[in-house]
């Protein structure tokens, strides 16, 4: 094509391409040479638009490009004609955006938007965001308009041009804008958002990020250990010191304590790769990550410094304040680690380090863990067994010394548990008491066991009645009307006050004042018999018997284990013997009954009858047994050792800690 034209321009047709500008061009006048065309007004507004642009060929590389572009990129404008406007902007670094820009020049269609970080010649940072819109033959750069210097065969080469046939676009309109501004904006917000105002460390969200992050596995497969530690951290007296001092003086002092976790885990990323993350995920409780641990033994080294860092006294607000820590130590593969379930073992770890005294570290221990997750289990399903049924109770005798014979009964619970089998009372007692169930499960033992000792003096009408104890939490004297639900049970199942015999141990009854000694003396009141049991271990303050409404001690089965057997070489204690022997005849002169518990041989049970004890209770008798077996005796002229059945392996004494606690999912 010439250039010029012989006469007017033809009127376009619907589907040509636009003319161009080399074809626009105006009839020569008569003795003189032709003007050369005015360039068409996009030229213009191309050039001098606040956005940088480029025209890229099919080919990959720039045709034209604008002033803007050159000075954002800080280039000569005629060294961007011909280059390869990938390179440019940085986007073969990106796997997604180079293959949607070399989409966009085969010609699909579309657009393709990304923010790059390109290096400036100055030596700065530079963030742009880039957009590539395709071009049609309607956009002038048809007819090799823009064409750069130089062949173009429009086929890629080695350098990953995209090929481009006949049918695809002519090109492509790349446009960058300048966002560092705006990216340094974002990056200040996500530091605030991600980071702890008072103390400056990440916190829980950002702490959480890196967890993730450090558990996949692109992560450890690669390089490093395949291992990670956390130490989760928690102050021991911050609450005292923020409620007594103010949160000023609290957040100072944690801002403090932040400075010498962060000396910490600098110490111990000098001694080895990697510098643990040290974040603040919540009031006073910090945690220290530690990617491509070693073993435990880092671990340990670790949460020893801290220990000893934070043990030194803080200067604050012109006070001088002392803290210490608990800390949670695990170390375990990062393979098959969840986030969560790092986390859960890290509270489960420091929870026990502050049970066993505070001002320590604990290593996790999965033992240790497994009876946790059982008691969890059983605290979720109590509340419903005694719905479903799933309590019985057994019976113990309680015999007299002097005559052998059944004079009473201890009721003791026991949970068939559908998946742990037969649990005794210190399995599950405890966690009743802490979620309030042992209010429901007492007032169902205390139905159960009256009705049980009536049925019991009906059916031997002949013999003297015996009496029935129950054992009773100290919740239940202070979450539950228990002298309202003694007298309902007595009068609904006809048993006598006098045939019921209420326990409670030595601590809750010594310490009774208040409510409590108001429902003891109630029911003392009523004729309900009112026994102390484990005499001799808790407090043991023998002023408050003369005040207490009690009629029964139950001494504790460890001063009667003091009683030798009569095969054994060693004497008997005699130190056991006198303090059971002075507390008998205290008992007797403050006109109370005395019950030893664990008689387990004759010669036990005779040197208690010497001294004087009153009843005794324990495997010499019989092991607690169904209801059925104590009706076999009642009436017997004496009870012998093996009357109601031999202890079966395995059985444990009443309140024994019971060997080898079920395991979740492992009954």
């Amino acid at each position: 094509m010439s250039g010029t034209s012989q006469g007017p321009t033809p009127a376009a047709e619907p589907n040509r391409p636009t003319v161009t500008e080399s074809e626009i061009t105006a009839p020569p006048r008569a003795g003189r040479a032709a003007d050369p065309p005015p360039p068409p007004p996009y030229r213009s507004v191309f050039a001098a638009a606040p956005l940088a642009m480029a025209v890229v060929g099919r080919d990959g590389r720039v045709i034209s490009a604008n002033g803007t572009l050159a000075d954002l990129l800080g280039r000569a404008p005629d060294t961007l004609v011909g280059a390869v406007a990938a390179d440019l902007v940085d986007l073969a670094s990106d796997a997604r955006a180079w293959h949607a820009y070399r989409d966009l020049l085969s010609g699909r269609e579309g657009r393709l938007r990304c923010t790059r970080r390109l290096k400036h010649p100055e030596g700065h940072s530079l963030w742009v965001q880039v957009s590539v819109a395709p071009l049609s033959p309607d956009d002038g750069v048809a007819h090799g308009e823009y064409d750069a210097p130089g062949p173009h065969d429009g086929r890629a080469g080695a350098d990953g041009h995209a090929e481009c046939d006949g049918q695809a676009p002519h090109g492509v309109l790349l446009s960058v804008a300048d966002v560092s501004a705006r990216h340094e904006l974002q990056a200040r917000l996500r530091h605030l958002q991600m980071h702890d105002p008072v103390t400056r460390l990440p916190n829980r969200t950002l702490f959480f990020e890196r967890l993730t992050a450090a558990l996949e596995a692109e992560s450890y497969e690669q390089s490093g250990t395949g291992r990670i530690g956390l130490c989760s951290l928690d102050l021991d007296g911050f609450k005292a010191i923020n409620d007594a001092l103010g949160h000023r003086v609290g957040d100072r002092l944690l801002a403090a304590v932040a400075e010498r976790l962060l000396l910490c885990a600098e110490e111990a990323g000098r001694a080895r790769t990697g510098t643990p993350l040290v974040a603040r995920l919540g009031g006073d409780e910090f945690a220290l990550l530690v990617e491509d641990s070693t073993g435990t033994e880092q671990l340990a080294d670790l949460a020893e410094s801290v220990l000893a860092a934070i043990q030194d006294p803080f200067d604050v607000a012109g006070r001088r304040l002392s803290v210490s820590a608990s800390i949670g130590v695990v170390e375990r593969h990062a393979a098959g680690t969840t986030p969560t379930a790092l986390m859960q073992a890290a509270d489960t770890t420091l929870y026990w380090a502050k049970a066993d005294g505070k001002s320590r570290w604990t290593l996790f221990d999965p033992e240790r863990n497994a009876h946790r997750m059982t008691r969890q289990a059983l605290a979720s399903t109590l509340r419903p067994a005694v719905e479903r049924g799933e309590f019985a109770l057994e019976y113990q005798p309680l015999v007299g010394m002097e005559d052998d014979r059944v004079h009473g009964v201890e009721a003791l619970v026991r949970w068939n548990h559908p998946q742990f089998g037969t649990l005794t009372p210190n399995r599950f007692i405890s966690i009743a008491e802490e979620d309030g169930s042992i209010v429901k499960l007492g007032r169902w033992v205390l139905r159960t066991a009256c009705r049980q000792a009536r049925s019991w003096q009906v059916e031997h009408p002949g013999e003297p009645p015996i009496f029935v104890s129950v054992n009773v939490a100290v919740r239940q004297v202070w979450d539950s009307d228990l002298v309202a639900d003694v007298a309902e049970t007595l009068k609904e199942t006809g048993l006598a006050p006098e045939l019921l015999q209420l326990e409670l141990t030595e601590s809750a009854v010594m310490g009774s004042s208040g409510r409590p000694l108001q429902a003891l003396t109630a029911l003392s009141d009523m004729g309900v018999r009112i026994a102390i049991d484990d005499f001799g271990t808790g407090y043991s303050n023998l002023a408050y018997l003369s005040r207490l409404p009690v009629s029964v001690l139950k001494l504790d089965g460890a001063f009667v284990r003091g009683f030798q057997y009569e095969d054994r070489a060693a004497a008997p204690s005699p130190a056991d013997e006198a303090i059971v022997e002075a507390m008998v005849q205290l008992a007797h002169r403050l006109g109370l009954t005395v019950t030893a518990e664990c008689v387990e041989t004759s010669a036990q049970a005779t040197r208690l009858r010497r001294i004087g004890c009153d009843t005794g209770q324990g495997w010499l008798y019989s092991r607690p047994v169904p209801p059925d077996r104590i009706s076999e005796l009642l009436g017997a002229p004496g009870v012998q050792a093996g009357a109601a059945g031999d202890p079966a392996v395995g059985d444990q004494a009443v309140g024994d800690p019971v060997v080898g606690d079920p395991v979740v999912g492992n009954p």
